[in-house]
């Protein structure tokens, strides 16, 4: 995963690209908007991703010119954005790969396949469309326009995140980190530039041409790229497989868990003809979801700036509280906090001495904790166990710390006394859940 920046000679541009892993199966990945061959892959969901891909493949990352680590320069043509994955290819040995291209890395990948079959093993596309302009996507030049003007305004501030992943939309921590990679991909004169020409490209008539194995896959609600594009492909290109995917977010780094596996699943089966998921890092946690009651009502009731502040403190009394049981923060969204800990009753007294030092600042919260097996995902944490905490924390009340029954039976003989809250039936999770507030 530390692969070394690299560059390829394409004409007089340099190419930067990283390559991991060793497998028998060569995979070029063609990002899309965005793109940065260092920051990129930092963020964990990539990192998850580039890991599945290398466990079976030889995973090949660029960044297109004008972006990222890559050269800057003027207009550019799809042909010579072509030109520049070849160059890749010819740098690291490659004689033919998986050419895997997402949203508006489709056009690249189409047109690549169509014109170097004999370098193509296989062509994969995740929300990738053949015209902007166009049925079935049809953008007209004024909704374009007043997109670009957003853009343009907003760019390095996060601006693709509520376009492309509105789920994520308040999760101030993945917007900052889009932020950035905005800033290190490209200027907003550069972007624009780019949007502007990917307007006018149309590789409809291509599609037919294609004889390369190909797997097309969609999220059915997709909220920047509709449905009826990626159907568009499989219905024109031969043989293509088809795949729908659930949700609405665009960006792969807003997939839920369990559909970006099913993606990487479906990925590994189209190249090698089997599903080999590696078994993930294990282990026991108690993990504990807290949130401010009425959040939305401060925040309009206090203002924008003074409830930064106030989050801020929040924050740092939760951090401070963290520090002295020993738990470890796992994740902020919003107002919402996602902490771990290697001891159950440590984790119900941590709570509510939280609970506690946040009063002073006219809070209250929700908590809730449940103890499971987790998968370990670099510094995150996945897995059933997350989505029970989350969903006793949901049914927790104003200033209520609510456990499962499993932490209950854990913390027998501690002096911890609760309050039976009866059989809950968990979104999304089977069965019924005794549930205990803590007293």
């Amino acid at each position: 995963m530390e692969a070394q920046v690299k560059y390829a000679k394409s004409g007089d541009v340099h190419i930067a690209y990283r390559v991991v892993g060793d497998g028998p199966h060569d995979i070029v990945l063609i990002p899309g908007m965005t793109s940065h061959v260092e920051l990129f892959w930092e963020f964990p969901t990539n990192e998850y991703l580039l890991r599945r891909l290398a466990s079976f493949s030889r995973v090949i990352v660029f960044d297109k010119r004008g972006q990222g680590l890559s050269d800057r320069v003027g207009e550019q043509t799809l042909e010579e954005r072509i030109g520049d994955v070849l160059a890749v290819m010819d740098a690291v040995g490659s004689e033919h790969a998986t050419i895997c291209g997402w949203s508006e890395g489709g056009a690249m990948s189409l047109l690549f396949a169509a014109t170097y079959p004999e370098r193509t093993s296989a062509l994969v596309l995740f929300g990738a469309y053949a015209s902007v302009r166009e049925e079935p996507w049809g953008v007209t030049a004024e909704q374009f326009a007043a997109m670009l003007d957003q853009v343009e305004r907003h760019w390095g501030q996060g601006i693709l995140v509520p376009l492309n992943a509105p789920s994520r939309a308040k999760d101030e921590a993945f917007v900052r980190w889009w932020a950035q990679l905005e800033r290190a991909s490209a200027s907003p004169g550069a972007i624009v530039a780019l949007l502007r020409a990917l307007y006018e490209i149309d590789v409809r008539h291509i599609l037919p041409s294609i004889q390369v194995p190909t797997l097309i896959l969609h999220r059915v609600g997709d909220a920047l790229v509709p449905v009826e594009a990626g159907r568009y492909l499989a219905q024109h290109i031969p043989g293509a497989k088809y795949v729908e995917l659930p949700g609405e977010d665009h960006m792969i780094q807003a997939l839920d868990e369990d559909v970006l596996d099913h993606l990487l699943d479906e990925i590994e089966e189209f190249i090698t003809g089997t599903r080999q998921r590696p078994e993930p890092d294990r282990a026991l946690a108690t993990l504990m979801f807290t949130d401010v009651v009425a959040s939305t009502e401060r925040a309009v009731e206090l203002g924008d700036r003074r409830w930064r502040e106030l989050l801020s403190n929040f924050y740092a009394a939760v951090r401070k509280e963290l520090t002295a049981f020993s738990g470890r923060e796992v994740n902020t969204r919003g107002d919402d906090l996602l902490a771990t800990f290697d001891g159950p009753a440590r984790a119900i007294r941590c709570a509510c001495s939280i609970r506690e030092r946040v009063r002073p600042l006219g809070l209250q919260i929700r908590t809730g904790l449940h103890t499971g097996e987790c998968e370990l995902m670099g510094d995150d944490v996945g897995g059933i166990a997350v989505h029970i905490a989350a969903r006793v924390a949901a049914i927790a009340g104003p200033d209520e710390v609510l456990v499962s029954s499993t932490v209950k039976d854990l913390v027998a003989g501690s002096q911890l006394r609760f309050a039976d809250r009866g059989a809950h039936r968990l979104k999304g999770v089977p069965d019924e859940w005794r549930l205990y507030a803590v007293q």
